[in-house]
């Protein structure tokens, strides 16, 4: 795959899985665990979740009051199709590099979206 440039637009976390998380200006990813303090990290394959800000803002158009975090996403991005990335891509997020582990994508009655899971990774 390709170099492709886009931009972080916000970092999510929360304390607790199954709630919407709630907006920090940065955070520490820690390798093989994820980011600091979110309750979706740890020793699993799906440590940190990304969510395009388009797909937000597909939901946003038809009327729903939704952002950034709302998704339970912990990294929302900008200008970069999340879409053809597959298992075993390499993302490089400021100074951190995420290897993704799962994608996926699905439809609703009024969007469609997709979401990828991806694990700190060395720099290797």
């Amino acid at each position: 795959m390709g170099e492709h440039r886009g931009r972080v637009k916000a970092i999510s976390i929360s304390a607790e899985k199954g709630m919407p998380k709630s907006n920090v200006p940065t955070a520490r990813l820690v390798e093989q665990h994820g980011i600091e303090g979110d309750a979706h990290a740890g020793p699993w394959h799906r440590q940190v979740s990304l969510l395009a800000m388009e797909s937000i803002a597909n939901i946003q158009a038809k009327g729903a009051e939704v952002g950034p975090g709302s998704f339970a996403e912990n990294i929302t991005t900008e200008g970069i199709d999340l879409r053809p990335l597959r298992v075993g891509d390499r993302l490089r997020v400021g100074g951190a590099l995420l290897e993704i582990t799962a994608a996926r994508c699905w439809r609703s009655p009024n969007s469609a979206r997709c979401a990828t899971t991806a694990a700190p990774s060395s720099n290797k």
